[in-house]
């Protein structure tokens, strides 16, 4: 496309977490508002990468000790391999790094081993320390190595090809990397001036505790950006620039009307009277009544103007007349600490 071409602005959206009830592991994101169909666009854009693309880490192979495959058995232990492998996919493991790693496990005698036995590299941290692995009877033990790996989305069991039962020992087991463990999306509309039909964005993200809610969010736009700025043909188009823009106007002209200001150049109304460039005879009376600066005259309306010594009909019309080239007129009522705050904040010096 033609970049000389003047493009329309977007709607620049606010975005915010809902602090409330923002925690390890859910949050509620909220975006608006976004232009017309935007809502469910990146909604169910955002909701696939969630829930496929964000990294995590698993155990992804394990060895224990006396056992050679998933379908044995362990004398003294309650549960037979099967399930305690099925148990060994559930804990959850936040990695500080993001390489691999190894935890051991050993416990014995008449116990519980839970995923706080476990001990981990330094970069390797437990998060659901409570949940269960096995249960020991006495007399017996259990000892585990894992072997923790890190990935997106799931992965089968990486068993070697041609072997069954491996040198060491090790069973493979299939993993699920993504911390993300479910999300939802729900667009509503929203109103932007008058217009009715832009929508909202309320995002609900559950995770595992391995990372929050914000992380992989943040995660997440970053790979959909970094896949779409490649169907790029041409430099990118400025619409974030394009759109403060308007959105620094708008805020203006709001302000404005919040003064009843609307249209009106503002700091034109802090300047000295001699900016009207008005006769002799009508900027003599008006100094000599200490109406010095235009927003003094604003203030006025017609009869208190009239009632200015020397001041008569001829000079009323021609500071009309002079106040309408900028906008302005008698009688606009304006409190002038409300203008200098609003100048303040826009920047511009006032004149005392």
């Amino acid at each position: 496309m033609n970049t000389k071409l003047e493009y329309k602005p977007l709607t620049i959206p606010q975005v915010k977490w809902n602090r409330k009830n923002l925690g390890d592991t859910f949050g509620e994101f909220v975006a608006q508002p976004l232009e017309p169909g935007f809502g469910i666009t990146l909604g169910n854009a955002i909701r696939r990468v969630l829930l496929a693309a964000v990294e995590g880490s698993a155990v992804t192979s394990v060895i224990i000790k006396g056992v050679n495959n998933e379908f044995s058995t362990l004398p003294g232990i309650v549960e037979d391999v099967m399930q305690i492998l099925l148990n060994i996919k559930e804990i959850v493991i936040k990695n500080k790094e993001g390489k691999t790693g190894k935890m051991r496990l050993h416990v014995k005698g008449d116990a519980v081993a839970k995923v706080a036995d476990i001990k981990a590299d330094e970069h390797l941290e437990l998060v659901n320390k409570d949940h269960v692995i096995a249960h020991i009877s006495p007399g017996s033990e259990l000892e585990i190595e894992f072997f923790v790996s890190t990935g997106r989305g799931y992965q089968a069991a990486q068993w070697p090809i041609g072997t069954v039962l491996q040198d060491d020992n090790r069973i493979y087991l299939d993993a699920m990397f993504s911390p993300v463990t479910k999300v939802n999306f729900d667009v509503e509309k929203t109103r932007v001036g008058k217009d009715i039909d832009y929508d909202k964005l309320t995002l609900s993200i559950y995770t595992n505790g391995s990372e929050s809610p914000s992380d992989v969010l943040h995660y997440c736009v970053s790979v959909l950006r970094t896949q779409l700025e490649h169907f790029l043909a041409a430099p990118e188009i400025a619409f974030n620039e394009i759109s403060a823009a308007k959105e620094e106007v708008e805020e203006k002209r709001e302000e404005n009307q919040e003064l009843g200001l609307d249209g009106v150049q503002i700091d034109e109304l802090m300047k000295p009277i001699e900016e009207l460039e008005l006769s002799a005879r009508a900027h003599n009376c008006l100094v000599s009544a200490g109406k010095k600066k235009i927003i003094d005259l604003v203030n006025l309306n017609e009869d208190e103007a009239l009632k200015i010594k020397n001041f008569g009909r001829k000079s009323l019309r021609e500071v009309k007349d002079a106040l309408k080239s900028f906008g302005l007129s008698f009688g606009m009522n304006l409190k002038e600490n409300d203008v200098k705050k609003l100048l303040k904040t826009k920047g511009n010096q006032v004149e005392e």
